[in-house]
């Protein structure tokens, strides 16, 4: 008996430790709140695991997610708050020229950060369209997830292009099937480009752009009100390296020649120019000078292997719209001179 009363008596006193530790307060209650939010609505994490994550009570982590309800923080999406985060985001404006830097939270350093940007890139691309548009898309994992966040909604005479062409064999998942289920999801019309992503020479290129009606698409592209946009690292299983369009003798010639990451298969440098290797003369999609020529570019893209790969995409395609997430954002910024003690 006096066992079992100590063990009530422990209990109950940890229960009332979480019950009234202190709230944090001001600055960090907000960026609290925000995390909590984004990790229970975004990332589907348990109210356990977010305690464990925020080293908070699981009743705080209650208090939190009511608070951020009732202050109308949390509708299908969640709205950004001032924090941290804004600082990263116009830290990289500057240092980059960009327009608008949207950073998204992540739950840890070691966190895969793909379905937090795809969220907060659904969520901009929901606010974003407007009626009469023409926007060109890319594919891979990041635009795919993405769709789950799209408002499903019907948007007067919306055109969606893709910018690439096709796969043969997909596995697992199919990313070139965004352009057709974001069309869906808009009720608009699709431009599909119906060609393997990478053919044999340039004269097949050609031959099927000039003589089987692909020449339409590659026109319509450079005509585009927007692109929307995911880079590719260079490591062996990047998005790129899955579908047997390049061999890993391919790869380390590639990277031999400087590349550092692909754009619609188009394999570049840090410097943001095109590298010298004859696989770019043979990608099936819309040329990177009709997409720098879009009125408004968004980059979408994160995690640890592509820093280098950003950095080379946001060089050669200046986009209007950059979201990541905060990880990558610190890494970006530090790769490019920029440390902590500069931030805004």
């Amino acid at each position: 008996m006096t066992e079992n009363k100590a063990r009530k008596k422990n209990a109950a006193a940890a229960s009332a430790d979480t019950d009234t530790a202190p709230m944090p307060v001001g600055r960090r209650s907000d960026r609290l709140r925000l995390r909590a939010a984004w990790m229970y609505h975004v990332e589907e994490m348990t109210q356990s695991a977010i305690a464990d994550a925020l080293g908070i009570g699981r009743v705080t982590v209650v208090r939190l997610l009511s608070d951020a309800r009732n202050l109308h923080e949390v509708r299908i999406t969640l709205s950004r708050a001032v924090s941290e985060l804004t600082s990263l985001e116009m830290a990289l404006e500057r240092a980059f020229g960009i327009g608008e830097v949207i950073v998204a939270p992540v739950s840890s350093k070691d966190a895969d950060p793909t379905r937090t940007i795809a969220a907060a890139t659904g969520q901009f691309i929901s606010d974003f369209l407007q009626p009469g548009m023409k926007i060109g898309v890319g594919w891979g994992k990041t635009l795919l997830q993405s769709l789950a966040f799209i408002s499903d909604r019907q948007i007067p005479d919306i055109s969606v292009v893709s910018l690439l062409g096709g796969i043969v064999k997909a596995k697992q998942y199919n990313p070139t099937e965004f352009a057709w289920q974001f069309s869906r999801l808009l009720q608009s019309e699709c431009f599909l480009l119906p060609a393997p992503a990478l053919v044999d020479s340039v004269e097949t290129k050609h031959a099927l752009i000039e003589r089987c009606g692909l020449s339409e698409i590659f026109e319509v592209g450079r005509s585009l009100d927007a692109v929307l946009l995911s880079v590719g690292g260079m490591n062996p299983d990047a998005t790129a390296y899955r579908f047997g369009y390049f061999s890993e003798q391919d790869r380390l010639e590639l990277i031999k020649e400087g590349a550092v990451g692909d754009l619609l298969y188009f394999f570049y440098g840090l410097d943001g120019r095109l590298v010298d290797h004859p696989v770019n003369e043979r990608v099936m999609a819309i040329p990177i000078e009709s997409l720098a020529g879009a009125p408004n570019r968004i980059l979408t893209s994160g995690g640890p292997s592509k820093i280098d790969a950003i950095i080379g995409a946001i060089r050669m395609v200046k986009p209007t719209v950059f979201i990541t997430d905060e990880v990558t954002a610190a890494s970006v910024l530090s790769a490019v001179g920029v440390p902590p003690s500069q931030l805004p």
